[in-house]
């Protein structure tokens, strides 16, 4: 009987212990853009974007400026693609020349 009882227990600690770990990592909080801007962003000032997390209410496409801030703009601008454009373009020069152009500040290494 006590060869069975210590397993169990232990099985039973883990399942709950495995239970609280998922409870608590869902319920941390996602870093969402609360509103967006449709003001057109100059390409030049741009570093880097991203599309927002799914988890958030808001559609929303993240725009990182060369000095790190981070701009919310809708997903759907026309204005957006020739920004997106631009970026992919000066990560591939930035990775070429081995982020040391003078063109690449701000631009973080992949």
């Amino acid at each position: 009987m006590a060869l069975w009882s210590e397993p169990k227990i232990f099985f039973c600690s883990l399942i709950f212990v495995t239970f609280c770990c998922s409870l608590s990592v869902s319920q941390m909080p996602i870093d969402c853009c609360l509103s967006t801007k449709n003001k057109r962003i100059d390409k030049k000032l741009v570093a880097d974007y991203r599309e927002q997390a799914k988890g958030c209410s808001l559609p929303a496409m993240i725009l990182v400026t060369r000095r790190g801030r981070e701009l919310c703009t809708p997903p759907n601008e026309p204005w957006l693609q020739e920004v997106m454009k631009h970026v992919d373009r000066l990560k591939k020069l930035c990775k070429k020349k081995n982020y040391q152009h003078t063109r690449c500040f701000g631009v973080k290494p992949e």
